[in-house]
């Protein structure tokens, strides 16, 4: 092995883990709000009403976070796994842009969350790298 393949290996090597730590930080903060939707929705509510929606709307909104978040914890549905999560996060930002907050935190949240989704995928599948290259 040279010197060129060595480093690209340790390169490969530090990406792997920044993908997995992106990602683990993304399932980790879907699926608290998941299990705080269903098990503790009146700390919700309040933000429910706030944007437009039921309040009763957590009990249907939290099984489909999680089966989210678990498609996307799972290396063989991740790739469908990032589509749910970035279609469920637009729910949020397009909710605050409706009603005049842009740049809210709930809004950044999701905008973030939504960048690590896929960057963490990126950096931790070459598949995905070959698909969307950065760099040529």
């Amino acid at each position: 092995m040279n010197l060129h393949h060595a480093r690209e290996a340790i390169t490969l090597h530090h990406s792997l883990w920044a993908g997995r730590i992106m990602n683990a930080i993304v399932v980790i903060a879907l699926m608290a709000d998941g299990i705080i939707q269903l098990f503790a929705p009146a700390q919700i509510a309040s933000m429910l009403q706030e944007t437009g929606f039921a309040t009763d709307l957590t009990s249907v909104v939290g099984p489909v976070l999680l089966v989210c978040a678990i498609c996307y914890a799972i290396p063989a549905t991740a790739v469908l796994g990032a589509i749910l999560v970035t279609g469920y996060l637009g729910g949020p930002i397009c909710a605050h842009v409706r009603i005049g907050e842009l740049g809210s935190p709930p809004e950044i949240i999701s905008l973030l969350l939504g960048a690590m989704t896929w960057g963490g995928l990126y950096a931790r599948d070459p598949r995905i790298r070959a698909i969307l290259p950065l760099i040529r």
